[in-house]
């Protein structure tokens, strides 16, 4: 089998991304920080090198034999400005991956995201020729600015450095492997009774472990400089809470925030991100994001071309939440 490597592993759909090459009967090496916690990845057997995204040397000697690079390291800020860890990370940090991928010869599936994909503007959903149309409509952040740009990075590589890479774009994800937690503190928040209001805004909810899948298939079938999206259930997020609340109990909020309450809100987020310098549970950007009926995608692409399958997203919210509990976080 072959010998691959992954980019942020120890964040939850690196992991699952380990897990699934792992089962398949591929070595897996994954990169690191020093500062970087993997010990709930153990029982892997993954084999972990230290490499920052900042560091292209170290990456080309991390990805050195590998057939595949599966880059799903990134920051997620979700403000209105990217901060300088951003840039670092999703746009710098991409051009190092591109640089020593090309160097090792290997094939690249780089893991973008739904939010560099535009909107829908009307009842059908947003698939991957959706032009991006998030400033139109008051919605471009920080975050989707970077990962935007990246994707042209790795484009460009293609294009014009001959680099074998494909793009996926994952939805907002649940399952296990989910440490800090990142997605899943919307299934904790419901179960713990912490969701007290819902907001009319959609999301693609999907199982990380189908979007791991979905990225192995890209590797196979994926065509070089394509972008697959590999969404799930679109849902608003009251639908979503009532899924959360049916499948681990706790309470689903039964009343709608209103939008001036949210609005003022997130403007005192902004002002309490400018004094702290760190990322609020809500801001100006959030609260807009929570507004957004268009956030719905089609994944007929993938589905057609890779063969994707993704199974309800109850399945995953039920992983996250078994993977919760036996790790004492529940």
């Amino acid at each position: 089998m072959a010998i691959t490597a992954v980019t942020g592993a120890s964040g939850l759909l690196g992991a699952n991304v380990a897990a699934a090459l792992r089962e398949a009967g591929h070595e897996v090496r994954c990169t690191r920080r020093p500062t970087s916690r993997t010990d709930h990845l153990d029982h892997l057997g993954l084999d972990w090198v230290i490499a920052d995204l900042t560091d292209p040397d170290a990456l080309t000697r991390a990805f050195d034999g590998a057939e595949a690079v599966f880059h799903c390291a990134a920051q997620v800020d979700i403000r209105p400005v990217a901060t300088e860890a951003m840039e670092r990370a999703n746009v710098q940090g991409t051009a190092h991956v591109c640089s020593a991928v090309g160097a090792v010869g290997a094939r690249l599936v780089h893991c973008s995201t739904t939010s560099a994909v535009g909107l829908a503007t009307g009842p059908a959903d947003a698939d991957e020729d959706t032009p991006l149309n998030f400033a139109a409509q008051n919605l471009h952040d920080g975050y989707v600015d970077t990962k935007h740009r990246s994707e042209e990075l790795v484009r460009r590589a293609v294009a014009h450095e001959d680099l074998d890479a494909v793009i996926v774009n994952p939805g907002f994800m649940f399952g296990p492997y989910d440490r800090k937690p990142s997605s899943g503190a919307m299934i904790l928040a419901v179960r713990q009774g912490r969701t007290v209001a819902w907001t009319p805004g959609f999301n693609s909810f999907v199982d990380v472990r189908d979007v791991a899948d979905g990225m192995l298939l890209a590797w196979a079938k994926g065509a070089a400089g394509r972008r697959y999206i590999l969404g799930g259930d679109n849902l608003c997020y009251r639908d979503a809470f009532q899924r959360i609340a049916a499948v681990v109990g706790g309470k689903a909020p039964r009343r709608q925030v209103p939008w001036s309450v949210m609005w003022t809100l997130g403007k005192l987020g902004d002002v309490a991100e400018r004094v702290t310098g760190r990322e609020q549970e809500l801001n100006s950007t959030k609260a807009r994001w929570a507004f957004c009926e268009g956030f719905r995608f089609s994944s007929r692409r993938a589905e057609e071309e890779l063969g994707y399958r993704r199974r309800p997203v109850d399945e995953g919210i039920e992983a996250a939440m078994a993977w919760f509990v036996d790790h004492g976080m529940a």
